[in-house]
C-alpha cells in the first residue's frame, strides 16, 4: 500500500487538519515507512509463537472484601468550610 497526496488529504480532512504542502509531504513519507515496517515484520515467522493478550502475565488479583468502619463523620467535616445538615456545602453549579 502507497500513501498518495489525495489519501493525505483524506487523513488530513478526516483530522480536521490544515497541512501545509510540505507538512503533507512529511506525513506521506512518515506513513510510507510505518507501513514499510509493517511490511517487515509480516515476513517474520510467527507460526511456533504462543499467541498472547499481554507481554507479560497478567492475572486478576482481587483482594477480599472486608467490612471496615469509616471515619466519623463529623471528624470529616471539621476540615469543611461550609457545612449543613451533616454534609459538606458547595455553591451552586447552576440554577
Amino acid at each position: 500500500m502507497i500513501i498518495d497526496d489525495k489519501m493525505i488529504d483524506y487523513i488530513g480532512e478526516l483530522a480536521r487538519l490544515k497541512l501545509k504542502q510540505e507538512e503533507k509531504e512529511n506525513a506521506k513519507n512518515e506513513i510510507n515507512k510505518i507501513i514499510d515496517y509493517m511490511d517487515v515484520l509480516n515476513t517474520i515467522d510467527t507460526s511456533n509463537i504462543e499467541a498472547m493478550s499481554h507481554a507479560f502475565p497478567v492475572k486478576n488479583v482481587f483482594r477480599k472484601d472486608d467490612v471496615m468502619p469509616s471515619k466519623d463523620r463529623d471528624d470529616i467535616l471539621l476540615n469543611a468550610p461550609n457545612k449543613k445538615d451533616g454534609a459538606f456545602k458547595v455553591p451552586k453549579t447552576f440554577e
